[in-house]
């Protein structure tokens, strides 16, 4: 298994868009991030994180949806926080209040910020739907390093 970037971000547009569903919200952030890639036998999971925002901030991570669950994410968050702590003392994330997502962030060492009310309806032009949840506010979580 190896992580490395990947500057052709939009060759991965298919695994970006399992972490965000409107390719036009993409397109707003994708020349202002660094990405990386979990190859594991084939590319499986990929990160993106905005390194130019004051504090590091994890805009995406996706892993396809047959390798979820076999420590793919956590490997790409651990990677993150390994390759940031030397510049930074913290990683934020935002993402939806999902039963999916806000626990999975805080197994891995996250902890709730602040929330960004209504994000989800005001910036997306349709409802955002995640196991079985709407998407209304952006939760945000940090994590010291």
């Amino acid at each position: 298994m190896k992580i490395y970037e990947v500057f052709d971000k939009r060759k991965y547009l298919p695994l970006l868009l399992i972490a965000d569903e409107q390719e036009s919200r993409i397109e707003e952030y994708i020349d202002k991030i660094s990405m990386f890639v979990l190859d594991d036998g084939g590319v499986k999971a990929e990160i993106s994180v905005c390194d130019n925002c004051g504090v590091p901030e994890i805009k995406s991570l996706a892993v396809l949806p047959d390798f979820r669950k076999k420590g793919y994410g956590r490997k790409l968050i651990e990677f993150v926080c390994q390759k940031y702590k030397k510049d930074f003392s913290a990683v934020q994330v935002g993402t939806g209040d999902s039963p999916l997502t806000v626990p999975f962030y805080q197994k891995c060492g996250f902890v709730k910020s602040h929330v960004v009310k209504n994000f989800f309806i005001d910036n997306y032009d349709h409802p955002i739907i995640e196991d079985g949840v709407r998407l209304v506010d952006m939760i945000y979580l940090k994590k010291t390093l």
